[in-house]
């Protein structure tokens, strides 16, 4: 009996180590693009999702400017198959979630087209399937990204048997998105990357209905974690157009993962594990929270809150947001500080002839009136329109909205006796 139980051990050890080694093989380095600025966001999130994250890099060529992206960088880190699928479910502020195929030296087109074909491409294509291809060249022998391009798409077809078809993003019309992969070239040397997501991770599922000039699902959660709401205080956000910032704080203050109600490039990758993801999808069911909550959503517009109350009832938090059509003159914040959090009008896309001067500095004698002592972070395009609500905002955080430069200020509104 003692010899069957040292058998019993050994072979348990031997089992373990086995496994840890497979894990260890499926290790991959992975890369999270995001859009310019919110790179320290990002890198926040992986921590705490528990990655091991290096620095973030904030310029990434091509990487994090596929469809529509502008420019910006994203943050490097390790995981498994198992981990490309968490970091998808999970992460709020990235656009997408890259993981490297392989790289090796090559300073021949003949050396490229041998050792691509060398790559296990049948891990994440399947024979003839669409695929987009990016390229970056820099400082390397082999500068031409579309002889690059074609020896690559050679290599794929010679290891899967048949080459596969190339399409860009963009031209689906109806089609499953092409599969991209990116390709980096960098003093000859060649790294692949294949993106993980499909549509950019902003894309939840829940908005389908849209106001002019719509903020998107990342910004708004990257908004909401500079902002450190507390998730249990009222949050207020009263030029809410379509929702995004009111639905973002619902589901984070929930921790109901973003990307729980669509689809993703890694489900058609003939290594996808649905067993795997199912499992994950029910590790984060688990973790979900009921929880009262005091968010609060309100425009001017009754177009854009009868589509704000769509879009919630789509993301499963229409029971926790109240919204209401009312100019900024019209809100009313539960007694006790809170947090706004807004993305007012910057005058650029919205043509009225509203004089946005004297927007602001209502919205901000409404503050002052109203919501002593509560937090205030706001998108803003310039200096002036902050300067007019007359609170002292922080020097802020420089980033881009739909193109458009933009700047992520705090507050804190002070005391006032003006009457609203």
């Amino acid at each position: 009996e003692p010899i069957s139980c040292l058998i019993c051990s050994l072979i348990l050890k031997i089992s373990l180590s086995l496994f840890l080694q497979q894990e260890d093989f499926f290790m991959k380095k992975l890369f999270a693009a995001v859009a310019p600025g919110l790179e320290p966001f990002t890198l926040q999130e992986l921590r705490q999702l528990g990655f091991q994250a290096g620095r973030p890099l904030f310029s990434s060529p091509s990487m994090s400017k596929c469809e529509g992206q502008e420019g910006g960088g994203g943050v490097e880190f390790q995981g498994t198959l198992g981990d490309v699928y968490r970091a998808n479910l999970h992460l709020r502020t990235a656009s997408r979630v890259f993981a490297q195929i392989g790289g090796f030296f090559g300073n021949t087109f003949s050396d490229l087209r041998r050792r691509a074909r060398r790559l296990p491409w049948e891990e994440y294509l399947k024979p003839g399937e669409a695929v987009s291809l990016r390229v970056s060249c820099r400082r390397s022998r082999l500068f031409h990204s579309g002889a690059v391009a074609e020896k690559v798409l050679e290599a794929i077809g010679g290891r899967l048997g048949r080459n596969p078809s190339v399409r860009n993003l963009g031209e689906e019309r109806g089609r499953p998105i092409p599969q991209l992969i990116f390709i980096r070239l960098s003093e000859n040397r060649f790294a692949f990357w294949v993106d993980s997501s499909g549509v950019l991770l902003h894309r939840r599922g829940y908005r389908l209905a849209t106001t002019k000039a719509p903020l998107r699902e990342t910004l708004a959660s990257a908004m909401l974690m500079a902002a450190e709401w507390d998730k249990a205080a009222p949050l207020l956000d009263p030029f809410c157009g379509s929702g995004t910032i009111a639905i973002e704080a619902a589901l984070r203050a929930r921790n109901i993962p973003p990307g729980s109600s669509r689809p993703f490039a890694f489900m058609r990758w003939p290594n996808f594990d649905r067993i795997l993801w199912e499992a994950i999808l029910e590790e984060g069911k688990k973790k979900e929270r009921d929880r009262q909550l005091t968010i609060m959503a309100s425009d001017r517009d009754q177009g854009a809150i009868q589509a704000a109350r769509a879009n919630a009832a789509r993301a499963g938090v229409a029971e926790d947001i109240d919204f209401s059509c009312r100019a900024i003159s019209g809100i009313k914040p539960p007694p006790g500080p809170g947090w706004i959090v807004t993305n007012p009008p910057y005058g650029v896309r919205l043509r009225s002839n509203q004089d946005l001067g004297r927007l602001y500095a209502r919205f901000g004698k409404v503050l002052a009136g109203k919501c002593p002592g509560w937090k205030v972070t706001l998108l803003v395009s310039n200096k002036q329109l902050w300067r007019n609500t007359g609170l002292q905002f922080d020097r802020g955080v420089p980033l881009r909205n739909g193109g458009l430069k933009v700047n992520l200020v705090k507050a804190v509104v002070r005391y006032s006796n003006l009457a609203i």
